[in-house]
């Protein structure tokens, strides 16, 4: 069967994604032989869609596994899903409105199941949509981290950290999320910038001799004020530290109080003192042992000790009472607009209220140092460089992690607690009090921060706790792959993790790829109408394409979405299945390396010297820059010189041999990147002894180029630039004959040609004796201004000649 004469993504795309899943090419076999390469793909949310971030991930992952299995590496991919726990309870507890009822009125094991039963409706679709962005992964070893094996290894966890004595119950400040009713990391607060009113409300001094002036954006916390800070060394308040003063609206006597965490350029720069609803004043009132007071609720509304008229008002509404009370007692200075960045949920958007709550800690230092060390040492290394800086700025400031949850969905913590109040940890439900042996045992409520489960995902998803084959094999792994966000959230613990449990890193190396803007700049974003959706695109130009355009983009850290980077993608394959299309209907036996004419030497040595820069490339995570070898080696050596120039002696069997030989090559090459068009073509190849996803990599060649086919390159340049022929001879005049086809004399102006070209020559000297720009230029940017003045020269030296 011939190739088609145009190429059709779609159907080629998802025929070969069956193929290759149900051959199992994708399954890794523990008993097979090879070195390992383990990519643990920080697994997406259960109710996640692809969006653009998966989309090059998912690229990026599959371009390093293909080329590591065609090198002959026992590959494994891993898959899998997080169960994201607040997302998912926040889809189903919406249902459950909808449908009139909640979570309360179902009760807990009611709600788990309902979860359960959504999830086998409409959860893990982004695995499909993985399979149709061509991802390699073993599909058949998709881990859930509600599995019961994956259970098991989040409570082993947690016991051992208790173990260790690095687990402590305690009242502290915790980021609170009044509509998904649950506490939330440091890392799920999405900070954003809002107009507020700063309000000047005066304090008395008790012994009638003025008043302080505060500021604060937060009237209605007044109500829980136990201090006013000063800074030790603000002369305009060193007298009156020790004073007493009484607080408005509730009238508490509380003192002014120095500490050297207030900043004085702030308000008036007197500080009140909230250790109830604020991270800052609770770690003051710590250090000074203040009450910690608190006058918002879960549900945030106004409770506790507070006036009866502020009484389940909202925040809002209390401040306005506040306010008024200020006014009317005239203790309001004055009010003014204030932008600031206020703490939101990112899953809900509703703005966080700092709360002191009774929760479960984790003392994370000691684990933090020992990653802290790897990362250090170079044992485990972030791309670009720069982020090995980020990781350990987190890792040296890293507090005590809040590691409860206020939900149903998740693992819940395994803690028990007998009437006496005693605590026992243990992994499966125990029969009575580890402490006074009593039977009447009350479990925890609360769940499992979901970093328990990231933590463990590079080991527990090989057996672990468990002694298995899998992870005897698999474990340690090699890369790791994300976004710059999911340093803390993933990455940071999984080194951490490793070390504690299995004693080694999980990975050595850690891509942090390109953040894809919008094409104004702006974050892709649905609620901005800025995002794009990728599945669009593969459904407009086909997976090969966008692969190929993502990896295309990923230059740096920062990059704007260029959709014509992956229209060059769907150029490319049309290119390569037409220069194939053409070979095949010649006719071909067998492919045979069996170079005997300049072209011919050339074509393969130009392979092979973009074999090598590949290796190189990928090895360095510089995806770009290897698309961009494999775009010219195709588009430019192989189609448009080489091919051109053997066309006149295609129906020559020699010729045939060696040509199907050096699209063979040309085909694993750029496999990693577009997989399914090389399958496509592969399959019609003469003498395949396998599908190309598990051929051999091409292995080093030694072939020598001359510099015939320069000499053509150049003289095409210049007559396809000015119509200016250069004097050829040989092989050179051959092949410039057989790509190029001129017609005409040749005569344009040789002088103007001269003259521009010693221009530009002038221009790129001057340029590269810049030593600024040498040295403050993208390393790209000046090896291309090389490369341009180098091809100047030789254009004038043919010119000359």
């Amino acid at each position: 069967m011939e190739l088609a004469t145009l190429y059709n993504p779609h159907g080629v795309e998802e025929r070969w994604q069956r193929i290759w899943e149900a051959e199992r090419l994708y399954h890794a076999d523990p008993e097979q032989p090879g070195e390992t390469f383990v990519i643990a793909v920080p697994p997406p949310n259960v109710t996640g869609a692809l969006h653009m971030g998966h989309a090059l991930n998912g690229s990026i992952q599959d371009a390093l596994i293909r080329m590591h299995r065609m090198q002959g590496y026992n590959t494994l991919w891993q898959p899998g899903f997080d169960h994201a726990g607040i997302a998912t309870q926040a889809v189903v507890e919406r249902e459950l409105r909808n449908e009139g009822t909640s979570r309360l009125d179902i009760g807990r094991d009611a709600f788990v199941e309902r979860v359960w039963a959504w999830l086998r409706e409409y959860g893990g679709v982004i695995m499909s949509q993985f399979r149709t962005l061509g991802c390699s992964l073993d599909y058949e070893r998709e881990r859930f981290t509600m599995d019961d094996g994956y259970v098991r290894a989040v409570m082993r966890f947690f016991v051992h950290l208790y173990a260790r004595g690095w687990l402590f119950r305690d009242n502290r400040i915790v980021n609170w999320c009044s509509d998904c009713r649950t506490s939330i990391s440091d890392l799920e607060v999405e900070h954003i910038d809002v107009d507020d009113a700063l309000t000047y409300a005066r304090y008395p001094l008790m012994n009638g001799e003025g008043s302080v002036t505060v500021a604060t954006v937060r009237p209605a916390t007044i109500l829980a004020d136990v201090a006013i800070a000063v800074h030790p060394d603000d002369e305009r308040y060193t007298q009156l530290i020790g004073k007493d003063v009484k607080v408005p609206v509730v009238n508490r006597t509380v003192q002014v109080i120095a500490d050297e965490r207030v900043d004085p350029a702030f308000g008036t720069g007197a500080l009140k003192i909230t250790p109830g609803h604020d991270p800052i004043d609770f770690e003051i009132g710590r250090d000074h042992g203040l009450e910690e007071l608190t006058v918002i609720g879960l549900d945030g509304r106004m409770t506790g000790d507070v006036p009866e008229e502020y009484a389940g008002k909202t925040e809002d509404e209390a401040a306005e009472l506040v306010v008024q009370w200020l006014k009317d007692h005239d203790q309001l200075e004055k009010r003014e607009s204030y932008r600031h960045a206020v703490g939101h949920c990112e899953r809900s958007g509703t703005r966080i209220q700092p709360l002191v709550s009774l929760q479960w800690w984790c003392d994370m230092k000691p684990m933090a140092q020992a990653a802290i060390d790897a990362i250090e040492s170079g044992r485990v290394t972030f791309h670009p460089p720069a982020q090995n800086r980020v990781a350990l700025d987190w890792l040296k400031n890293i507090r005590p992690w809040n590691v409860s949850r206020q939900l149903w969905w998740g693992h819940q913590l395994p803690i028990w607690y007998c009437p006496d109040g005693h605590v026992t940890c243990a992994d499966t439900e125990p029969g009575a009090c580890a402490e006074c042996g009593s039977a009447d045992l009350t479990r925890d409520e609360d769940v499992l921060d979901t970093w328990f489960s990231s933590a463990l995902w590079p080991f527990a998803t090989l057996g672990w706790p468990e002694d298995t084959p899998e992870l005897r094999r698999y474990y340690p792994g090699d890369v790791n792959s994300t976004a710059r966000e999911i340093i803390f959230l993933w990455e940071a613990r999984m080194v951490m993790a490793g070390l504690e449990l299995l004693g080694d890193i999980p990975f050595h190396d850690v891509i942090i790829h390109s953040t894809i803007l919008a094409p104004d700049g702006r974050r892709m974003s649905k609620s901005l109408g800025t995002g794009i959706d990728p599945r669009e695109l593969i459904g407009k130009h086909g997976a090969d394409a966008t692969r190929y355009g993502l990896l295309k983009m990923s230059s740096t850290q920062d990059v704007r979405f260029a959709e014509q980077q992956i229209e060059e993608g769907r150029r490319l394959a049309n290119k390569l299945w037409n220069a194939s299309r053409l070979l095949l209907l010649g006719g071909g036996e067998r492919a045979a390396s069996e170079p005997s004419s300049v072209e011919e030497r050339w074509i393969l040595a130009r392979i092979d010297a973009t074999r090598a820069g590949v290796e190189a490339d990928l090895a360095a995570f510089d995806f770009s820059h290897a698309v961009e070898r494999l775009y010219h080696l195709i588009f430019d050596d192989f189609c448009d010189w080489y091919l051109e120039a053997i066309k006149p002696r295609l129906d020559d069997a020699q010729t045939r041999a060696t040509a199907f030989a050096a699209l063979e090559r040309v085909l694993k090459l750029l496999h990693p990147v577009m997989p399914h068009v090389t399958e496509e073509i592969w399959s019609h190849l003469p003498q395949r002894e396998s599908r190309l996803i598990v051929a051999p990599w091409p292995e080093a060649a030694d072939e020598s180029a001359g510099g015939e086919i320069e000499r053509a390159q150049t003289a095409a340049r210049i007559y396809r630039r000015s119509g200016v022929r250069i004097a050829l001879e040989g092989d050179a005049q051959r092949i410039f004959e057989a790509v190029v086809r001129p017609t005409g004399d040749g005569e344009g102006d040789l002088a103007a040609e001269l003259g521009r070209v010693r221009n530009e020559i002038e221009r790129s000297e001057r340029m590269l004796a810049n030593e600024k720009f040498v040295a403050n230029a993208a390393p790209e940017v000046v090896d291309a201004e090389r490369q341009k003045l180098e091809q100047y020269r030789a254009e004038l030296d043919a010119l000359g000649s």
